[in-house]
């Protein structure tokens, strides 16, 4: 995973779609998906890890 654009397509796999049309939003609802799809053992977690990382970052730097 380089990019949200990865995170998306991880979340996809699940048939998670997110958007609200509202970038920081859809970051934060994308945090929350990938926590719970931790939480419940249904991804790795190097991919929690990675997923979580590349998320706060595009976060703080749409927040700036």
């Amino acid at each position: 995973m380089n990019s949200v654009y990865d995170v998306m397509q991880l979340l996809k796999r699940f048939g998670i779609y997110v958007y609200t049309k509202d970038r920081i939003a859809d970051l934060e609802m994308m945090e929350d998906e990938i926590r719970e799809l931790y939480n419940m053992q249904m991804i790795e977690a190097k991919d929690f890890q990675v997923a979580m990382l590349l998320l706060r970052k595009e976060l703080n730097n749409s927040k700036i």
